[in-house]
């Protein structure tokens, strides 16, 4: 009962994510090929509401659970680690046809082609975990 506030919160992300069809491969397909303003809406409501949070979190100077101020550092101005990395990102979501939240969701929508892909991106994430201090940041 302890993570119950998660199970409801990913429930909650899984039933917004299929009603809005954020994670039809349809639609994912009409946003890159520019035939549809639906995706596009989606992404851009969820940036004005990240500004929104970050601003007011920043403004009323908001703690976490622990009693710290939540904190925000500028990042990098090298852009070139955000070039590959986004591209690596998006190679998968191309091959993959979800980026990482909606696999879970297609996954508990009964598309069985997901319980690869999640082990997939999970084992990626471990290596580059350890090879992550080898490399240039």
């Amino acid at each position: 009962m302890k993570f119950i506030k998660f199970i409801l919160a990913g429930t909650l992300f899984g039933i917004i994510m299929t009603k809005s069809e954020a994670v039809s491969w349809y639609r994912i397909q009409e946003m890159f090929r520019f035939q549809s303003f639906h995706m596009y809406g989606i992404i851009g409501t969820a940036v004005l509401l990240g500004i929104t949070a970050v601003y007011l979190i920043k403004k009323f100077r908001v703690r976490d659970i622990g009693g710290n101020l939540i904190l925000f550092h500028d990042k990098d101005k090298a852009y070139r680690k955000y070039l590959i990395g986004g591209t690596i990102f998006g190679l998968g979501w191309a091959l993959t046809r979800a980026c990482p939240g909606p696999m879970f969701v297609n996954l508990g929508s009964g598309y069985a082609g997901m319980a690869l892909v999640i082990p997939g991106a999970l084992l990626g994430t471990y290596l580059y975990g350890l090879v992550k201090s080898k490399l240039p940041h």
